[in-house]
């Protein structure tokens, strides 16, 4: 469980009421920070990262002495200071050379973070690719290819899917619009086995590749305008390094929704596969000798059960009659009438 900090005067209570979760909370703020050591590749991808995340981002140029895997309280204090529940750590060593740390936060605190080495042979920047760019402001298209990214059970890439997801979110929007559409972010992921196989390695994690694209829309003679997209750049190649999984009591505080906000299920109402709506009524128990029926004079009874039925002298009496009597009756009926010729002439 996450600490209780008692508020000691009205200034701090009501500081400490803006931290408590909100019913709409407002879009999570990225800090971008430096190492002691870094590269000039990794200095202009960082650039290019926060180009993308503005307005939502804050950059700090000067370098930190921070080891994020072996000390995060320094993040944590960044964190709290300037209000980022997301932070991008830059370093580079000989170890690890281009290395990029993403941290995400929750409560002040370091919930889970991950280490992406940049691959530096095929990083392309931002300004390496000529022509229009994209707005400030605009929320991306993001596309996930791969298996590894939607593997069942929780792992490296499944971390950084929701980490590149929480990144490029941005504010919640109700309504979108299609001229706001203006570049998408593709991370795509090989097969594990094919990476060892190309990487002369076994048991070599295959690399993320981080494609930006900006999307075109041209006139096609139709309703619909042609679509097409540009590489718009940046071009990165992430190489899988060290992670640091949440811990469960802290993920499930940070899964927790404010009161009010979920909408409240629909009792005996479902929609099945194809998106029908279905009702279910519930009735109270009926009683079965009150039901009308049709009614049938062959099964009406009298007023007065306990006498007899007198019988009806002008009735009709009925009797069982054979099929063969039947037509016997027929054939007499029509003796009356002009005889056979086909009779006549057997006789």
């Amino acid at each position: 469980m996450l600490r209780q900090v008692q508020p000691k005067n009205a200034r701090s209570k009501r500081a400490l009421e803006k931290r408590e979760p909100q019913a709409h909370e407002n879009p999570k703020m990225t800090l971008f920070l430096k190492g002691t050591s870094t590269s000039d590749l990794l200095n202009h991808l960082l650039t290019d990262l926060h180009s993308l995340k503005r307005p939502l981002a804050l950059r700090f140029t000067k370098k930190n002495p921070i080891h994020p895997f072996e000390d995060a309280s320094s993040l944590e204090f960044f964190s709290q200071k300037n209000d980022a529940s997301l932070l991008v750590f830059g370093s580079h060593s000989k170890k690890r050379p281009h290395a990029l740390t993403w941290v995400r936060c929750f409560g002040g605190k370091v919930l889970d973070m991950i280490e992406l080495l940049v691959v530096q042979d095929s990083a392309r920047t931002l300004a390496q690719f000529k022509g229009e760019k994209c707005k400030v402001g605009v929320k991306p298209l993001l596309s996930f290819s791969g298996t590894l990214f939607e593997s069942p059970t929780p792992n490296a890439y499944t971390l950084a899917k929701s980490m590149f997801v929480d990144f490029f979110k941005g504010g919640e929007a109700s309504t979108v619009d299609v001229e706001g559409l203006q570049y998408m972010v593709t991370f795509a992921v090989g097969e594990e086995d094919e990476a060892a196989i190309e990487g002369g390695a076994e048991g070599r994690k295959p690399q993320i590749h981080m494609r930006v694209w900006r999307i075109i829309t041209k006139r096609s003679g139709q309703r619909l305008p042609r679509v097409e997209v540009e590489e718009m750049g940046p071009r990165i190649d992430f190489r899988m390094g060290r992670i640091r999984e949440a811990d469960e009591s802290m993920m499930k505080e940070a899964l927790k929704k404010a009161k009010g906000t979920e909408a409240r299920p629909k009792k005996n109402v479902e929609t099945d596969i194809v998106g029908d709506k279905i009702g279910r009524i519930h009735l109270g128990r009926q009683d079965l000798g009150d039901l009308q029926t049709r009614k049938m004079k062959g099964l009406k009874r009298g007023r007065d059960t306990n006498v007899e039925d007198e019988e009806d002298p002008e009735a009709d009496d009925l009797t069982m009659v054979s099929d063969e009597e039947e037509n016997e009756v027929v054939d007499e009926g029509d003796s009356d009438d002009e005889p056979d010729p086909k009779k006549l002439r057997l006789a």
